[in-house]
């Protein structure tokens, strides 16, 4: 069974260690910068939410996964889809048992990020963020991200329901933003996204 209240730990303890592991703290949403703050802040798929901010679809790239029975638990990076700068770290474990055939075949497949396999089968819709983060990165991240070891940057817990069930935990930290990275124009990720 899935828990209701995910912590950073817990995520992380679901993968062997490889070195990328950041220091984490708990904040409160209020204590977070923008464009941070309407990145995480929000009960949106964070797939919209990064697309929508960038102005580029993302490609998925599957770090690390495990299944045991229906409990499946990945770890992944999003890249934007033009030029391929890693724009998000995330880390998930699913219920597979929740998901109609389609959608387990699409997320074991690893080759689609998650919240747009879930949109496009009109599924899971109910998100709900539990803990939101304030994280140093370790090397190994930093280098994915392209920043340096020890820059700053915020992140979320959360849970993806179905009904009253959880079926995702999951983990998701941002790539630093600097003014190099920010786009010329991005929407309003406060805005409601009618489609998730």
């Amino acid at each position: 069974m899935l828990t209701t209240a995910p912590t950073f730990d817990h995520l992380y303890l679901l993968l062997p260690e490889s070195g990328d592991r950041p220091a984490a703290t708990v904040i409160a949403a209020d204590q977070m910068p923008q464009p941070y703050h309407r990145l995480l802040v929000h009960t949106h798929h964070m797939t919209v939410t990064v697309e929508d901010f960038y102005g580029s679809p993302v490609d998925v790239k599957v770090l690390a996964c495990r299944r045991n029975g229906d409990e499946y638990a990945r770890k992944i990076l999003l890249a934007l889809h033009e030029g391929g700068r890693v724009v998000q770290f995330g880390m998930v474990r699913i219920d597979l048992g929740v998901c109609p055939e389609p959608v387990r075949n699409a997320i074991v497949e690893g080759k689609t990020p998650l919240g747009r396999v879930l949109i496009e089968h009109d599924m899971l819709r109910r998100i709900e963020p539990t803990a939101f983060l304030k994280l140093r990165l370790s090397p190994r991240m930093a280098d994915w991200f392209g920043s340096t070891h020890g820059a700053e940057t915020y992140g979320r817990l959360g849970v993806i329901y179905t009904g009253d069930r959880p079926a995702v935990e999951v983990l998701e930290i941002l790539a630093p933003i600097t003014e190099n990275h920010s786009p010329q124009r991005h929407k309003d990720c406060t805005k409601s996204h009618q489609e998730d």
